[in-house]
């Protein structure tokens, strides 16, 4: 509509046909040295670990402190100080640490997914019935036992609640990650085409962050629906 009227200029907002050129350039001859797989599949790559890694530490970590009062005594003071740091300041401290490599990347996207992790697993298992934790102890069940057949069945909807919001926040955090130092990927993509003056690739690269990132979600959801398909029935996803 804006094209034809012209109410909104085209170096502003691109036309369909601006768009659609961008999207053939990058895909068949490439921008940013690279094409438009290449930029996906690293942006897909640094989303994938990042968010691994918070969940390797940070469901562990949740369960931990929601089990354990002397846990949570002992690190809810070192996490509440780290949880109110936006994931964006910890780039500076990343390049100092790693460069400007994809593992400073995926150490920010860590930073930005490992907070909703630990909060909502930790949560999950504080809504755990008492009276089910107090059995499972009366009848002196084995640790490992008790954390595998109590504490994460028991907290598993917070925990892939908590697992939906990291990987929403491993998406956000995506694009601001590769701003610097990156050789390819969809923020290097968006940065790039900014600094171009190049509205139809900035909004390739936006639709793509968008398609991957629903994907994802919705490969995730399908994953909680086998996993908790032993649930009744809940709500729409966040």
């Amino acid at each position: 509509m804006t094209s034809v009227t012209g109410l909104v200029p085209s170096g502003r907002f691109p036309t369909p046909s601006d768009t659609w050129s961008a999207a053939a350039q990058v895909m068949f001859r490439g921008y940013g040295d690279s094409t438009l797989p290449i930029h996906v599949l690293q942006s897909l790559k640094l989303v994938a670990m990042g968010f691994a890694l918070s969940i390797i530490i940070g469901v562990p970590l949740g369960l931990l402190m929601g089990w354990s009062r002397t846990a949570e005594a002992f690190l809810n003071p070192v996490f509440m100080l780290l949880r109110p740091i936006p994931p964006l300041a910890w780039i500076p401290l990343a390049i100092l640490w790693l460069g400007l490599s994809d593992a400073a990347k995926m150490l920010v996207i860590f930073f930005a997914a490992f907070v909703p992790s630990v909060i909502n697993t930790h949560a999950g298992v504080r809504s755990i019935d008492r009276s089910i934790i107090e059995a499972a102890t009366m009848l002196g069940t084995p640790r490992l036992r008790f954390v595998r057949e109590v504490l994460v069945p028991g907290s598993a909807p917070m925990i892939f609640t908590g697992l939906r919001l990291s990987l929403q926040a491993s998406w956000t955090t995506l694009v601001a990650a590769e701003l610097v130092g990156a050789l390819a990927g969809l923020g290097h993509l968006l940065n790039l085409a900014q600094q171009d003056i190049y509205p139809g690739m900035i909004l390739v690269g936006m639709i793509c962050v968008a398609i991957f990132g629903a994907l994802s979600t919705a490969l995730l959801g399908w994953i909680e629906h086998r996993a908790l398909s032993w649930l009744p029935a809940r709500g729409g996803a966040l």
